[in-house]
């Protein structure tokens, strides 16, 4: 009776496995967004609790140590002001260029701090939840980033969060060049790697001028990444079928590991006069 009991928990528990397996990808990422909502109070004491034992274990700095850390930032701070004083110049001038050749304006991103609240605790996906969601204007498919890169983009939306699948995700393809040769390439996620902080890129034809050190960010082709978004270091390279491809490993710029909090972007509408205002180019 006993071992029948065993045989009937495993073909009960084989049966739900292979009918989450093949559910349709809408389906399954609502699921595991509801899922997860259920668990969210335990996942947040359990993150409350490491974040008390990690500042606990914080020794009280000496004065000395306080002052050179602030000359430090009021350093970085001076440095950023002067940066921004360039993008700026640099913003300004490309939107004289583009009215003079009859571009439209770009839509300005709007960026959402969001906190992530949950991770997938399976390899299986590379996800985790953000108390963003449609109550705040969350939508799937915007693009998520940190101050360091690209980190994903967001598959499934709730009232009060939203899945976040990740860069390296079978649900997360970015589409990606090499900053200093321009090969356009894409990183299609599903990867069967331990170190979430590599993804592989594949080039869409072979180049020998694609080396280790050189700087991946998205193209901004498929209309889902904004274009110069960085991605990551390309560490090695191999060519695939014949030839015919590049594949490269890549250092991911963002520690998706140690993601505490991140911005979802969101595109601002253009005025509903932009496109009658754009100066038409000439003939």
């Amino acid at each position: 009776m006993f071992r029948r009991a065993q045989i009937l928990v495993l073909v009960t528990v084989g049966v739900l496995v292979l009918t989450l397996l093949n559910l349709p990808p809408s389906v399954a990422a609502r699921l595991k967004l509801a899922c997860g909502a259920i668990f969210l109070p335990l996942f947040g004491l359990a993150r409350g609790g490491a974040s008390f034992m990690d500042h606990a274990s914080y020794a009280p700095l000496p004065r000395s140590a306080l002052i050179a850390e602030v000359e430090r930032l009021r350093e970085e701070n001076d440095r950023l002001k002067l940066e921004s004083i360039h993008a700026s110049e640099a913003l300004a001038e490309n939107t004289r260029l583009r009215a003079q050749l009859g571009a439209p304006p770009r839509g300005a991103w709007n960026r959402r701090l969001a906190r992530v609240v949950a991770r997938e605790p399976s390899a299986w996906w590379r996800s985790v939840t953000i108390d963003y969601g449609t109550r705040d204007g969350a939508a799937v498919s915007q693009p998520v980033v940190t101050s360091e890169g690209l980190v994903g983009r967001i598959s499934a939306v709730g009232y009060s969060h939203s899945q976040v699948a990740l860069v390296g995700d079978a649900d997360c393809g970015v589409a990606a060049l090499v900053a200093e040769t321009r090969d356009n390439g894409f990183i299609k996620g599903g990867q069967s790697t331990l170190d979430a902080g590599l993804v592989e890129w594949t080039s869409m034809v072979h180049s020998p001028r694609i080396l280790a050190g050189q700087t991946i960010v998205t193209s901004g082709l498929g209309g889902v990444f904004p274009k110069n978004i960085p991605v990551g270091q390309v560490l090695d390279t191999r060519t695939e079928r014949s030839g015919v491809t590049t594949t490269a490993r890549v250092r991911l710029a963002a520690n998706l590991d140690r993601l505490e909090e991140v911005f979802v972007l969101r595109l601002e509408p253009l005025p509903a006069d932009s496109e009658a205002t754009t100066p038409r180019p000439r003939r």
